[in-house]
């Protein structure tokens, strides 16, 4: 479906317009969660896979494949409104499921994290270096979302690659917590089974 042909269709319009609301609001919430976050004590425990190396500093890395993927995947979905839009709402819902899940696992850093300094984040979310935003990893998540909401096969298979060249290079660099990163793919694969379950109610109700 074409811009032209999506909105042409009144529904379509009204979607793209509460979408992007719900976008600004969620994001907006988040950078005022995420300074609560880093004001709050937490728990640390012994992670044996962290345990199995010295960190390594791998900002560069992980920096190039997140927005080098979030680059593609622009270039990807701005032609296609349906799943430029699906894959906002996806996002917009796992930030939701991410700030429930750090405001009922509170965590602090691991003990030898090399800080992963996010020059985008910095300058638009709380202009701190954050630690303790650990529980689920959102670049981890991100890049899965990317996986999840493309359909070309080979660029599938380049978000695929880099969700698990980012998942590994945040533990290798003490980033966050093993089971960070698993939760972040079982996170992520549910807000999708649950969005696109509830557009197939959605549609079968106004039909």
């Amino acid at each position: 479906m074409t811009w032209k042909e999506f909105l042409s269709v009144r529904r379509n319009k009204n979607e793209m317009l509460i979408t992007l609301i719900a976008l600004a609001v969620v994001l907006f919430v988040l950078t005022k969660f995420l300074v609560y976050v880093e004001s709050r004590n937490g728990v640390s425990f012994y992670d044996p896979i962290l345990a199995l190396f010295e960190p390594i500093d791998l900002t560069w890395l992980t920096f190039t494949l997140i927005y080098g993927s979030l680059i593609a995947a622009l270039i990807y979905l701005i032609p296609k409104p349906e799943k430029l839009f699906f894959t906002i709402q996806l996002y917009t819902l796992m930030v939701v499921v991410r700030m429930i899940a750090m405001w009922l696992l509170p965590l602090n850093p691991p003990e030898k994290m090399i800080i992963l300094v996010d020059p985008f984040v910095e300058f638009f979310g709380t202009g701190k270096t954050l630690t303790k935003d650990l529980f689920f990893s959102g670049h981890t998540a991100t890049l899965f979302i990317l996986f999840l909401s493309t359909d070309e096969k080979v660029l599938k298979r380049i978000f695929l690659l880099s969700t698990i060249g980012v998942a590994i290079s945040v533990l290798l660099q003490h980033v966050h917590y093993s089971i960070d990163v698993f939760a972040a793919l079982i996170f992520t694969y549910a807000s999708y089974s649950i969005l696109k379950l509830a557009i197939q109610f959605f549609k079968k109700a106004i039909n």
